[in-house]
């Protein structure tokens, strides 16, 4: 934990870069309880620093996840699920719906394929290049590529079908 403590912290700070000032999941808490769902973990076998940052990544989706559907903000969804697409995924977290809605996507893509949906964890929450995605999961950068193209169409399209039923 020592050797990427630093690199969840930085992760943790860009997810919530966008949080407002009433946002109360701060990036010390948010890596501190990863951190407590990974030590808790019984036969824990990282396979070098990316698959660590990998299940890490996992861990805190898991917590943004439960902190906004905890969250005290349960207004409709009015308004843009802003999300940036790009070669660097990144998730608002100024609204916990934002969160909520790219795990119902989440959940929808891994029951068509688990592999491109473990792609979008491991680029959104965990901030893994998509070299780094090819290294985890053991294939080319190219087919990566290629996936995370056709990811952030199928993304863009159920986001925007989601804001629209609202």
């Amino acid at each position: 934990m020592p050797l990427v403590y630093d690199e969840l912290r930085l992760l943790a700070r860009a997810y919530l870069r966008g949080a407002g000032p009433d946002y109360l999941l701060q990036p010390t808490v948010l890596v501190h309880e990863a951190y407590l769902k990974l030590v808790n973990q019984e036969q824990a076998n990282w396979n070098g620093r990316t698959h660590f940052l990998a299940v890490g990544a996992r861990a805190m989706r898991q917590i943004l996840v439960d902190y906004a559907r905890n969250s005290k903000r349960k207004k409709r969804w009015g308004g843009c699920i802003r999300m940036d697409l790009g070669e660097r995924g990144t998730l608002s977290t100024q609204r916990p719906e934002n969160v909520l809605a790219l795990d119902q996507a989440l959940q929808k893509l891994a029951n068509k394929d688990a592999e491109k949906a473990t792609i979008v964890e491991l680029r959104f929450f965990g901030g893994l290049t998509v070299q780094e995605v090819a290294e985890v999961l053991g294939c080319s950068k190219r087919k990566i590529e290629q996936d995370w193209t056709f990811i952030r169409a199928w993304l863009r399209r159920e986001l925007s079908d989601r804001h629209e039923e609202t």
